[in-house]
């Protein structure tokens, strides 16, 4: 790992630094059962714990900040991805209390700090990350500021190359913003969506034969020839909720335009969404990941591609337990849910998931995924769908009440049994990156939109 920049990357491609801290056993076997019930109750408090101390996590640095995204020893410091950030947003909005709402401008606040300050850009975009905290870099080179650099600018996380904007990230943040727009009233929040939304128009939109919006640009702001499935999805959201918000039915035919290229993905035969394309014209038909799955149903609501749910919880399905190979959960311990991807069953588990990592476990659980699913189940609502639901929401809560113990946030102890970790052992995406039992600002966050029964992408969490 060193300190050079790399090119932009997902907002999820994490660099990890090990397992050992995350697979902490907090109690035994007797122990969680006799606490089962009081566990599920407290659940979403304690998630919503682990978020506000996320975004607390570094108070001598002002009052406008952003929620760090993931627990110390994920090796990412004080990153804060975008990503994460709305999401945190759009669950604080969901508990309906006056704290989560207060928490929701504050973040929201930060966000339109981000896109009127950027050291280079004045154009309406966000960056994929930021620093939120000061730290000292691999290569011993000090990161000394918080969210807000001494000259004004906002801390953009340049020590990771997280320097690029996706059209993915961007849809999330406008949502979140337009999402607070709607329920404050509040015109800058809308000001800003609206922003974003026309970035988006400028610099993605293509009129190649798949058409949709390309993915975004690099930190070097050249532009990236691929086209997403899970950002064109997003988009629906986005242009939905400014659609609605601004009266102005342009953003109905933006809508339209993202939406054709979803349905272009679509695999009648198997019932699934192919990922996307690299070029415009030719259609990725491998791995095929989860997202693309359960945010489509999210966004489309449609019936007619309802099966892609089924697909994901039958072709995605894993079971993680303490025999499993390179599994790093603890004995005695089980948990199911989804993978990220068709690649990760088919993970090499005799080589590491990238240079300095572990090798995976082909039947780690994305948790993030699983609530994703959960959520989804929940808003389909058909015969089994709330009790499939409830049993991928369970493993979760058992993931938050046993995983990821003695982790830190700017270097304070997290909030005893708070917080929901990436992935139940390291597991392998497919995409070039992997994730690991660390405990995760936007697994949690989606976790509590689940339990909220909220679907941002259909804007009820505004």
């Amino acid at each position: 790992m060193t300190g050079s920049q790399g090119p932009v990357v997902s907002r999820r491609a994490l660099i990890g630094t090990g397992v050992g801290v995350g697979a902490a056993v907090l109690t035994g076997a007797g122990t969680a059962t006799a606490r089962a019930a009081e566990a599920r109750s407290s659940a979403p408090t304690r998630a919503a714990g682990f978020l506000a101390a996320a975004m607390d996590a570094y108070p001598e640095y002002g009052p406008v900040r952003l929620a760090q995204s993931y627990t110390d020893q994920a090796g990412l410091f004080s990153t804060a991805f975008t990503y994460d950030n709305a999401l945190a947003v759009l669950a604080h909005l969901a508990s309906g209390t006056a704290d989560g709402q207060a928490r929701a401008v504050v973040l929201g606040d930060a966000l339109l700090y981000a896109q009127a300050h950027d050291p280079g850009h004045d154009d309406g975009r966000l960056r994929q990350a930021y620093n939120v905290g000061p730290y000292t870099f691999y290569d011993g080179s000090a990161q000394p500021d918080g969210f807000v650099r001494a000259d004004g600018t906002a801390n953009v996380g340049t020590q990771f190359g997280f320097t690029g904007t996706a059209v993915g990230d961007m849809a999330w943040a406008g949502i979140a913003l337009a999402a607070l727009a709607g329920r404050t009233g509040e015109r800058r929040f809308l000001t800003g969506a609206v922003r974003i939304g026309e970035w988006i128009e400028r610099t993605g939109r293509t009129d190649e034969p798949l058409g949709g919006y390309k993915f975004g640009v690099n930190g070097a702001d050249e532009k990236l020839p691929f086209t997403s499935t899970e950002h064109n999805t997003d988009l629906l959201g986005l242009f939905g909720r400014l659609a609605r918000l601004t009266g102005d039915r342009v953003w109905l035919e933006r809508r339209a335009r993202a939406e054709a290229f979803v349905k272009k993905m679509w695999e009648p035969s198997g019932g699934f969404f192919y990922t996307g394309t690299d070029d415009g014209v030719t259609i990725n038909r491998s791995p095929v990941p989860e997202d693309t799955q359960t945010w489509t149903y999210l966004a489309l609501n449609s019936p007619a591609h309802a099966r892609s749910l089924d697909w994901a919880a039958e072709q995605l399905a894993v079971l993680d337990t303490a025999e499993r190979r390179n599994s790093t959960v603890p004995a005695g311990q089980s948990y199911e849910g989804v993978t990220f991807s068709s690649a990760g069953l088919l993970a090499n588990e005799d080589a590491p998931i990238a240079d300095g990592q572990p090798k995976p476990d082909r039947n780690g659980v994305w948790f993030e995924g699983t609530v994703h699913l959960a959520l989804a189940l929940r808003t389909r609502r058909a015969r089994g769908d709330e009790a499939r639901a409830r049993r991928l929401l369970a493993s979760v809560e058992r993931a938050q009440e046993l995983l990821g113990g003695a982790q830190t946030l700017g270097s304070r102890a997290v909030p005893e049994r708070s917080g929901v970790v990436s992935a139940s052992s390291p597991l392998d995406t497919g995409f070039g990156f992997g994730y690991y039992p660390y405990r995760h600002t936007g697994a949690t966050a989606w976790y509590l939109l689940a339990v909220s029964r909220a679907n941002p992408l259909r804007g009820r969490t505004g």
